[in-house]
């Protein structure tokens, strides 16, 4: 499985090469849950603190506010959000509407699991 990578003192030059500012926003509480990748996912970190650990049983990365993170496509793994997370991000390949549908399965997986 491709790894994150992280990029943890992103350029002011790069980050508004990439309109990380017009970027969408997303944020969640502490918690843990896990999460399939299914487009290459570019993301800054505005708040809080993370531990990515891959479904294969590989290293697990950590990321925090100031960082850039790349998530692969078809990286599967279990979010640990440590503290209250709030990322700008972007898809890169493919388009938005697979992504939400592909998320939507997910989700609608998960809540099959946990009703088990």
């Amino acid at each position: 499985m491709k790894e994150i990578t992280v990029d943890n003192n992103p350029s002011e030059a790069r980050l508004k090469q990439l309109g990380v500012a017009h970027w969408p926003t997303w944020e969640k509480e502490a918690s843990v849950f896990p999460w399939a990748f299914v487009t290459t996912e570019i993301a800054f970190i505005v708040e809080g603190e993370c531990v990515m650990t891959p479904e294969d049983g590989g290293p697990a990365t950590t990321f925090k506010a100031g960082d850039l993170v790349v998530f692969p496509n078809g990286y599967k793994g279990t979010w640990e959000v440590k503290k209250a997370l709030k990322k700008r991000f972007k898809h890169q390949d493919g388009n938005f509407v697979k992504c939400a549908f592909s998320r939507l399965k997910i989700w609608a997986n998960v809540i099959k699991l946990v009703g088990k």
